[in-house]
């Protein structure tokens, strides 16, 4: 393992990544993709990122999949 990879950054990146994958894998098996789902690259840059994850742009129609599937788990 390198420096970089053991830096707070590296870290925060990391996290990122993960919470991504997580949420593609939780739409997944509510039959939802987000096609544009990534992190954001320009909040990636800097000697302190803060990583955020863009979930990017949908069809209407997924939108309304997507609202459908957070309207099911809402109080």
């Amino acid at each position: 393992m390198g420096l970089a990879e053991r830096t707070p950054a590296a870290g925060r990146i990391r996290e990122a990544e993960q919470a991504r994958d997580e949420l593609r894998a939780a739409l997944k098996g509510a039959g939802i993709t987000l096609p544009s789902l990534a992190l954001d690259g320009v909040s990636l840059v800097g000697d302190f990122p803060r990583p955020l994850v863009d979930l990017g742009r949908c069809t209407p129609q997924l939108a309304r999949q997507l609202a459908q599937a957070v309207g099911k788990c809402a109080p």
